[in-house]
């Protein structure tokens, strides 16, 4: 036995013996309970006795009043007596119910009563039919007598009996106080003894303690020296990793922007020189060129809906219907080689999210199930209401417990392994080949979704397909009809009424080339550079139907100018545009109430709809 446990020994035999007897004070707790309850019974059982006693004993008074002066009051006190004999049996028969020799006592005390009761019953049913003598021969002819003394009798033998256990029960009862006594004598002296030994010990230990805790102090100090040099490796590999995913992201960028604006910059270029000599060929360079600064634009987007910065517009929509009013658009994007079947389940409900970009999610999500399925395949669209528990909500980031609307796609194609499922909505990342992909489609619909306050969730293995779910924030309330907006080409809106709208830019370029947009609708325009140009023309100009503003300007904001003109003119129409707001009219990525909004860059036809939708009353922002 080592030194240790030989120093324990004491503390260890101490401890069991104080256990020990504890565990005899409970023992002889418990009997001493068990001897307060056996008096307890024995003088139950003697206040039954008692009671059937003292209730006969009213029975016969109330008969003897009854024959002596034929009052009905008399036989109150007989009957209730007589009414609460049985109750008064029945606990008494409780009470002995562990004593086989009182119980047989019982039966023979029980019997007597029963003729006792039959012979006042009998007297008093005489006296009542008129028989007056008979009823008091009874009497005289005394067995009713005999029966009270057999009575008295079979009670004296049984109150003796519960007498003597009264008798032995207490002074059981006695000796067990005098031995719970001794046994908690005993524990004190136990606890004194243990606590000198537990003194002793813990000096012991208080010793050994300080030892060690100089010990400790010297290997902690060598431990944090450690960490420190742990946590600094580990800023500077964190710190190269977000390097490294800003270099790919600015790579990626850069790459796209310079293929884009080659595009622009060499068709412009050709288109100038060939503008004279061959007007149709440089027609043809300055659309390649749009389409150049176009697909910029798109990318652009796809950048902010990843940081989560593009302005949404959401609303209460039926995502049924939106993916039915796909169902064209998607066969002519997937092509026939791929089956299309959609699954809409009834009574779905109305999701709160941007129509338009959910359709641009869907359709990305869908041309990557399209590449995934090269030699053909199925792709499967399902809608569904589920709910996200705080379970799930705690094991997955960003994720609110909740009610959702589900919108599921899942293709039959090559499926994707765990790694390229942990990196699929990393910006710039892709599978695809040189020039087959950006590597932004994936991570637009992250940032879209995230932003929304909804969830994205992708299940795959390899060769056995993918299922991207997308989870969409519930709404309380009808959904809104949708307007289909590929519905065909429509005319360009133009002015009516010689209406006037006043542009406030602050880069002279893009004020100018606004300003000629619309003058090419129709409009009559006038121009500021800023928020206070623009209240001093205000101030000239009889009528202004439309304040078109840019948001981010020195000095006042957009915001700020649309505010102040309305002081002075609450029925002015407003339309915002730039290129990127944080704050302005966008909180936590969506516009704010009765905002109407068009960003940069946009096309003429762009403007001409969302001008004509505004001044028509149509182009706000307002939720259903």
């Amino acid at each position: 036995m080592s030194l240790r446990y030989r120093s324990l020994l004491p503390l260890i035999i101490g401890f069991a013996l104080l256990a020990l007897t504890g565990l005899g004070s409970l023992w002889l707790a418990d009997r001493q309970e068990r001897s307060f309850e056996a008096v307890r019974h024995t003088l139950e059982v003697q206040k039954r006795l008692g009671m059937i006693l003292s209730r006969f004993q009213d029975a016969e008074t109330g008969q003897r009043g009854y024959l002596l002066t034929g009052q009905i009051a008399y036989l109150e006190p007989y009957e209730a007596a007589l009414a609460g004999l049985g109750k008064e049996f029945i606990a008494l028969d409780a009470a002995i119910a562990d004593n086989p020799e009182q119980l047989a006592r019982a039966k023979t005390l029980n019997a007597v009563s029963n003729q006792r009761q039959d012979i006042l019953r009998a007297t008093i049913e005489r006296y009542r039919l008129g028989d007056a003598r008979g009823a008091i021969a009874i009497v005289r002819e005394g067995s009713g007598k005999r029966m009270m003394d057999r009575l008295r009798s079979v009670v004296a033998a049984m109150d003796r009996k519960e007498q003597r256990l009264l008798a032995a029960r207490g002074a059981a009862a006695d000796r067990q106080a005098r031995l719970v006594k001794l046994a908690l004598l005993a524990s004190g002296i136990a606890i004194v003894l243990l606590a000198l030994l537990a003194i002793r010990d813990a000096r012991k230990r208080l010793h050994e303690a300080i030892v060690a805790r100089d010990e400790l102090g010297i290997a902690n100090e060598r431990l944090k020296s450690e960490v420190a040099e742990r946590t600094s490796a580990e800023g500077q590999v964190r710190q190269m990793q977000k390097m490294e995913s800003i270099g790919q992201l600015t790579g990626g960028i850069a790459h796209d922007f310079n293929n884009m604006l080659a595009i622009v910059i060499g068709s412009l270029d050709m288109a100038q020189r060939r503008f004279d000599e061959a007007p149709a060929k440089a027609k043809a360079y300055i659309d390649n060129a749009i389409d150049g600064a176009r697909r910029a634009a798109q990318l652009t987007a796809r950048l902010l809906a990843f940081s989560r910065q593009q302005p949404l517009e959401p609303r209460a929509i039926d995502t049924n219907k939106l993916v039915g009013g796909m169902s064209e658009l998607l066969r002519r994007t997937i092509g026939e080689h791929i089956a299309i079947e959609t699954v809409l389940a009834g009574g779905l409900w109305p999701a709160f999210i941007d129509a338009g970009q959910l359709e641009n999610a869907v359709l990305n999500l869908c041309v990557n199930a399209r590449d995934a399925m090269p030699d053909g395949g199925k792709l499967t669209l399902e809608t569904n209401n589920t709910h996200l528990d705080e379970r799930y909500a705690a094991e997955h980031d960003e994720v609110t417990a909740g009610q959702y609307v589900v919108l599921c796609i899942t293709d039959t194609g090559t499926g994707m392994p765990p790694h390229v499922i942990e990196r699929a909505f990393d910006p710039f990342y892709t599978t695809k080949g040189v020039g087959k992909g950006t590597g932004l489609g994936l991570s637009q619909v992250f940032g879209f979704v995230k932003q929304s306050g909804g969830h994205i969730k992708i299940y795959s293995e390899p060769d056995q397909g993918t299922t991207v779910k997308l989870y969409m924030p519930r709404h309380f309330g009808a959904a809104s009809t949708l307007s289909d907006a590929r519905a065909g080409t429509v005319e360009i809106p133009r002015a009516r009424d010689g209406e006037i709208v006043l542009v406030v830019e602050d880069e002279e370029r893009v004020r100018h080339m606004s300003v000629d947009a619309l003058r090419s609708l129709g409009y009559t325009v006038v121009q500021a550079s800023d928020g206070m140009q623009a209240l001093a023309v205000l101030a000239i100009q009889p009528r202004v139907d439309l304040l078109f503003s840019d948001i981010v300007m020195p000095g006042m904001n957009g915001r700020e100018l649309a505010d102040t003109a309305r002081e002075q003119r609450s029925t002015l129409k407003v339309l915002f545009t730039t290129g990127y707001t944080r704050n302005a009219v966008v909180h936590n990525g969506v516009l704010d109430p009765g905002v109407a909004f068009i960003s940069k860059p946009f096309g003429i036809d762009q403007l001409a709809v969302k001008v004509r939708q505004v001044l028509d009353g149509e182009g706000d922002n307002r939720r259903d």
